[in-house]
């Protein structure tokens, strides 16, 4: 049982000690994988010592210094990292849920109704009827030319002046709105 405590002391100083030689210069190569990113550099040297010490047989290696493998741990951490962030979508913050509506609250569906209804309802009767027709019994031109008993073609003119005497008096309504919405 000694022995095992005197083998963690032992590994514990080795780590300490490839920590003060080895670690200034792999935070500093570690800083410009990361952009500059100090929090992510102190991450990943972390990351990398840990790796060190779950690898006792890289000490043991027949190499001179252990500054190599440190560098490539690191490198393959920093990659790995990275790829990992551009995998994942991007966070948002608390200010865009903020201003954007709940789904779930009928609201604003129920004003834009209110508003809707009380614009269709300053058209003229053959405009109204038109739109009824095309929009609201989803008719196409020719079935509600028929029902209507007039010409395709009023319907056509009637449903056009209709549309645009309803976006003028719409609340809120802007023709850029309207176009980079569709």
């Amino acid at each position: 049982m000694v022995t095992a405590t005197a083998t963690a002391t032992t590994d514990e100083q080795a780590l300490a000690e490839l920590k003060r030689e080895h670690g200034p210069a792999l935070l500093s190569f570690l800083l410009g994988l990361t952009y500059g990113d100090q929090q992510r550099a102190e991450d990943l040297l972390q990351e990398t010592l840990l790796r060190a010490w779950q690898h006792p047989e890289a000490f043991d290696a027949p190499y001179e210094s252990m500054r190599p493998w440190l560098f490539t741990v690191g490198r393959r951490l920093a990659i790995d990292a990275r790829r990992s962030r551009l995998a994942r979508p991007a966070e948002i913050g608390d200010d865009i849920l903020a201003t954007t509506a709940d789904p779930a609250d009928v609201t604003d569906r129920a004003v834009a109704a209110l508003d809707v209804r009380a614009a269709v309802r300053t058209l003229s009767p053959e405009h109204r009827a038109v739109l009824v027709q095309i929009y609201f019994q989803g008719r196409s031109v020719a079935e509600a030319a028929l029902a209507l008993g007039i010409p395709a073609g009023t319907v056509k003119s009637r449903s056009y002046y209709a549309l645009r005497q309803l976006a003028r008096s719409l609340p809120g309504y802007s023709r850029a709105a309207a176009s980079s919405a569709a």
